[in-house]
């Protein structure tokens, strides 16, 4: 049986390694509180059209492949604590600008300023992120503990991706669209005390370190998992640009506790590949509950479905990035699921709104063909050439 499982190392769970997953989980929901609330305060005070809008949102995802390029130089030559710490603090810049734009109720800014911040959000969020995830969070911990901490911390950032909405709905009902950014910069500068408060020991750089290089940024071998990936997130993307409930980000968080479970118990001894099947086959069965039904429990199973599915995949594709990759390459395959997952979330975003213009139907259908699409991809393909190429 083909089977891969990560096994728990109670002492991994240290002071430190707390605080980088802390650190790694505010950093996210600093990002995704904005994603329910966000685009309503652009149509509705910056008057920007709904093609406009899904740009803006969109723009998120070319921004974290601007700088992905220079990260390693980044870590080589400066303390990569504190090149992860100024990325944070560019990030609580933009937030703090976009803060700004919103206190300016008397006038309307152009579409290409919105445009530019969110870029330039997503650009200091993938600089951070990455030297987070491929640096900063391994040093933490032995050599022999690495694939448990990438694969356990990732959960973390999962977890935002309820927490964060949920939090911005919540906030934005209560105190308006002002306390969420308030609430967003908040996150990042508790992140930047936690980073703060670990020790990380001077490391001599590396000789003939290139400026630019595809280190700590992005494994080529890898494209069709990161193909993959990203359409599993884009089918995310559109959902989460006509959900706004409370409950619906309530339950997707129960499902993403179930999908820890279930992959420690019940997927423990199972064929890798099935966890990747029930995964999509359960978003597909939530998609095609909530455009065909409308009894109560769909409001409580759906997200459900959708938020284990979500989990166990995700969980899953991590541990083949890094599986995949060559000596030294954890680091660049951590970036590179990092990539995938999240230009497919802003993907979605962008086609909810600028070319399906939150119409629910058809968000929901174009959600469930490119749910089949994924598994006939991963089933037919992707798999089988994971399978022939892993490394470990």
């Amino acid at each position: 049986m083909n089977t891969q499982n990560t096994p728990v190392h109670i002492r991994l769970w240290h002071r430190d390694f707390w605080l980088m997953a802390m650190a790694n989980l505010l950093l996210t929901v600093a990002v995704y509180v904005l994603i329910p609330v966000m685009p309503g305060w652009l149509m509705q005070t910056e008057n920007l059209t709904m093609r406009e809008t899904g740009l803006v949102m969109g723009a998120f995802g070319i921004g974290i492949f601007l700088f992905g390029c220079f990260t390693s130089y980044l870590v080589q030559h400066f303390r990569r604590n504190i090149a992860c710490i100024w990325a944070v603090l560019l990030m609580a810049a933009l937030l703090a600008w976009l803060y700004y734009l919103d206190l300016q109720k008397s006038q309307f800014f152009d579409f290409p300023v919105l445009l530019v911040q969110r870029m330039g959000l997503g650009a200091a969020f993938g600089v951070a992120q990455m030297i987070l995830s491929s640096t900063l969070i391994i040093d933490t911990c032995e050599s022999f503990q690495r694939t448990e901490a990438n694969h356990s911390a990732s959960w973390f950032s999962r977890f935002a991706l309820s927490i964060g909405p949920l939090t911005g709905i919540i906030v934005d009902r209560m105190a308006g669209f002002s306390t969420v950014l308030l609430v967003s910069i908040g996150c990042t500068l508790v992140a930047i005390l936690f980073i703060l408060m670990v020790h990380f020991p001077f490391r001599t750089p590396e000789e003939n370190v290139k400026v630019v290089s595809l280190d700590r940024f992005f494994l080529p071998q890898g494209w069709p998992l990161t193909l993959n990936l990203m359409v599993v997130t884009f089918i995310m993307g559109l959902l989460l640009s006509t959900m706004f409930s409370e409950l619906f980000y309530g339950m997707e968080m129960v499902g993403f506790l179930v999908a820890l479970l279930a992959q420690r118990f019940v997927f423990r001894d199972a064929e890798i590949e099935s966890e990747v099947i029930t995964g999509l086959v359960l978003m597909g069965v939530a998609v095609l509950m909530i455009l065909t039904r409308h009894q109560h429990i769909v409001s409580f199973a759906a997200p459900m479905f959708i938020g284990f599915g979500l989990g166990i995949i995700g969980s899953r594709f991590l541990l083949f990035f890094i599986k995949l990759s060559r000596h030294c390459q954890r680091g660049t395959a951590q970036s590179t699921f990092f990539l995938a997952w999240e230009f497919g979330l802003a993907l979605g975003l962008c086609a909810g709104y600028a070319l399906l213009e939150q119409q629910t139907g058809a968000v929901l259908q174009v959600a469930l063909c490119t749910t089949v699409v994924a598994l006939l991809f991963y089933h037919f393909f992707t798999h089988g050439w994971y399978i022939r190429h892993k490394n470990r």
